[in-house]
């Protein structure tokens, strides 16, 4: 077995991980990167990038379809190919890495293709190459789909993200087991390019993460567009005859379809990873760390794998927070209060904070302030597709926000002011001072600021 020594060794090359590489290879030291799929992990290739490509097109479809009565007449033509083109040829270079180990590369660092595995403090073994890393070790290794235990589901060629985002032709029908983010984005789009969908979802509301409302209002939006839903529903069996999945359900009914898309999750897998041999427990779910991303002696862990959310977001920022700790620089602990999502669905929603139901089981005394969307002036003047709505949940104690939702055309978007409101707990005495600009779909916060109660 060759044997090489090295400062750090980065586990996992997603976008954190690269992040980490490229920073400490940049900084001077010594990094070999290790990815045993594609550098730059599930957002470039299967994730956040392709997934809005196809989203941008969905919408496009949408806005054309809103033309009658607002300005003059449509007629739309859905075509998929430009779209499965863009996705190979701009977003993923037909799934090859070749940029990306360049990229790292070209800072300093070395790279490994292969499945790591640690083998004690500082060692690592890839194949036939041991490394023994002198400062550290960063796993980044994300996360992977996660399946329910459904009857027979294990046994057939479900779908997950990565296969709906790499298809070249549409199904005529889908099945989507799960109404969480990753589910409702792609449900949409294939309805909106003619594809029958129906989704399902365990639990009594679509988005069961977020507000209640923002459940019911994409409920209310997919149904007009001719999606089906099954909330509350429990798939008891799925099958697959070669032709035609069928998914049965509590209760007796039979959905069947094209193709079945399994969007129940992500998990991190660190059975396999040798995690024991340095401490960590291999049957966890997620690698804890305090708040400098420390997972053990000699040990970062970041992204996916950290349990904070399922985010790239969340991976660069537990990334930058880590590089700085692995040079010795000062710099605040990790601090989740305020961290912002969106499902970007037409329309978005973006949230940020706790829900209110989080906040009540925190035991905070709670005041909750909401605004519609189509009630704002700007909302009025968008007319078609104006959908959303603005919710406030504050900690009337101390009189500042601690969540929000913004849902509406521009809902991610919205989010950013909210998310400063939450992170620097402004007063909400403060907020309702502010000047908004008119007319603004962010007006509507200044109207949920008026309702709180």
């Amino acid at each position: 077995m060759t044997e090489q020594q090295t400062d750090v060794i980065v586990i996992g090359l997603g976008p954190g991980g690269e992040h980490v590489a490229g920073r400490l290879a940049e900084a001077g030291l010594d990094v070999v990167g290790i990815e045993a799929e594609l550098v730059g992990g599930e957002c470039p290739y299967w994730g956040c990038v392709p997934s809005k490509m196809m989203i941008r097109a969905g919408n496009l479809l949408a806005e054309a379809r809103r033309i009658p009565g607002l300005a003059g007449d449509s007629r739309v033509a859905p075509d998929w190919a430009p779209v499965a083109a863009r996705i190979r040829d701009e977003a993923t270079d037909d799934w090859n890495d070749q940029v990306a180990v360049d990229r790292l590369t070209g800072k300093g660092g070395r790279f490994v293709r292969g499945r790591a595995r640690l083998t004690g403090p500082g060692r690592v073994a890839v194949d036939d190459l041991a490394l023994h890393a002198r400062r550290g070790i960063v796993l980044a290794t994300g996360a992977r789909p996660t399946a329910p235990p459904v009857p027979g589901l294990a046994d057939i060629p479900y779908w997950t993200n990565r296969d709906a985002v790499a298809t070249k032709e549409l199904p005529e029908s889908l099945l989507v087991l799960g109404g969480g983010a990753i589910g409702l984005e792609l449900a949409q789009v294939f309805a909106r390019f003619g594809t029958t969908v129906t989704v399902v979802e365990a639990l009594d509301h679509l988005l069961p993460a977020e507000e209640p409302e923002a459940g019911r209002l994409a409920a209310e939006v997919l149904e007009r567009e001719g999606v089906g839903l099954r909330t509350g529903a429990r798939a008891v069996r799925a099958e697959h005859d070669g032709v035609t999945f069928t998914l049965q359900l509590e209760g007796g009914e039979l959905l069947s379809a094209e193709r079945l898309l399994v969007a129940t999750g992500r998990r991190a897998e660190l059975a396999g990873l040798g995690v024991e041999t340095v401490g960590l427990d291999p049957t966890a779910h997620a690698v804890p760390t305090d708040g400098q991303m420390r997972a053990a002696d000699g040990i970062w862990a970041i992204g996916d794998v950290t349990g904070h959310g399922a985010f790239t977001h969340v991976a660069m920022y537990e990334a930058e927070i880590a590089v700085r700790d692995i040079l010795g620089e000062d710099g605040p602990d990790a601090d989740y209060r305020a961290l912002p999502r969106v499902t970007f669905t037409d329309p978005e929603i973006g949230a940020v904070g706790m829900t209110e139901r989080q906040a009540r089981a925190a035991g905070l005394r709670v005041r909750t302030g909401s605004a519609p969307i189509p009630s704002s002036a700007r909302g009025w003047i968008h007319k078609a597709g104006n959908d959303g709505f603005v919710k406030l949940v504050e900690d009337a104690d101390r009189g500042v926000l601690v969540g929000a939702t913004s849902a509406g055309p521009a809902g991610g978007e919205m989010l950013y002011g909210l998310a400063v409101a939450v992170q620097a707990e402004v007063a909400t005495a403060r907020l309702r001072h502010m000047i908004y600009a008119y007319p603004t779909f962010h007006r509507a916060i200044e109207a949920a600021l008026a309702d709180l109660g």
